[in-house]
């Protein structure tokens, strides 16, 4: 393995009497595509919001390039810069696409006007969106507003380059897409894992088969607040453990419990 980016240790998350994350043991290595995966309602996005550092843990200690975190992500930077795609694309409803995408640029930054459209428009180009800057996330369909947001998270700025995201996280950018549409995304995510000014390390949280399958190198299995199993993408069909067996089989009957 590469070196680490991040390691959690002995993370542990409780909301009330509900145990979501139980001492979990996670590492993060430069340039995979690890998955996290499980069942709906084991803790994959609080995972994630904890990796960011949006939510502390209970329990447990972060460390991202080797530097202990302490608190939330605004209470002291980390080494490196950490981007989120949000499973709902969270734009600001009442900015336009190009506001949205160079949002940070606007807000933390001293390039020009003229200079953050251009970095917009490449962004955009990227995710294949050319040509909408000037639209409202209500014009877009459900797939466009993901690749926006998709943009976003990659938004750089060349005059300090260490604000660029060197690990991204993905909390279920394909929940709720129709297969086409899932594909798009799927292959996006790929893409900008191998393109010059994308970002070559990223965390996906998904349940769907065919984002795990296609997006993802190395999986941890999520279960009750453990991690229950991982491995490759290639050892889903030969593994033995049962809550795997069950989940890519989605048979009711074995031992993850079903909901609803």
């Amino acid at each position: 393995m590469s070196e680490p980016l991040i390691e959690l240790k002995g993370i542990s998350k409780s909301f009330g009497s509900s145990v979501i994350l139980d001492k979990v043991d996670l590492t993060i290595y430069q340039g995979e595509a690890l998955g996290i995966i499980g069942p709906s309602g084991t803790g994959k996005s609080t995972i994630l919001r904890i990796i960011a550092g949006l939510m502390t843990a209970d329990e447990g200690e972060i460390y991202v390039q080797g530097q202990r975190r302490e608190g939330l992500i605004e209470d002291a930077e980390d080494p490196i810069t950490i981007g989120m795609v949000f499973q709902q694309s969270a734009l600001f409803d009442s900015l336009t696409v190009r506001e949205n995408v160079g949002f940070f640029l606007y807000q933390h930054s001293k390039l020009s006007q003229e200079r953050i459209r251009e970095l917009v428009d490449e962004k955009l180009d990227m995710v294949g969106l050319p040509g909408i800057a000037d639209q409202y996330p209500a014009q877009l369909s459900g797939g466009m507003r993901r690749r926006v947001s998709f943009a976003r998270a990659i938004m750089n700025n060349p005059d300090n380059p260490q604000d660029n995201p060197q690990v991204l996280l993905y909390d279920e950018p394909t929940a709720g897409l129709d297969p086409i549409a899932s594909t798009v995304i799927e292959d996006l995510v790929r893409q900008l894992q191998d393109t010059q000014g994308g970002c070559g390390s990223y965390v996906m949280v998904t349940h769907q088969d065919s984002t795990i399958r296609r997006t993802t190198d190395r999986i941890v299995f999520l279960y009750k607040g453990k991690v229950q199993w991982q491995g490759s993408v290639s050892e889903i069909e030969t593994t033995e453990n049962p809550l795997v067996q069950q989940f890519f089989s989605a048979s009711t009957s074995g031992p993850i419990q079903a909901v609803g």
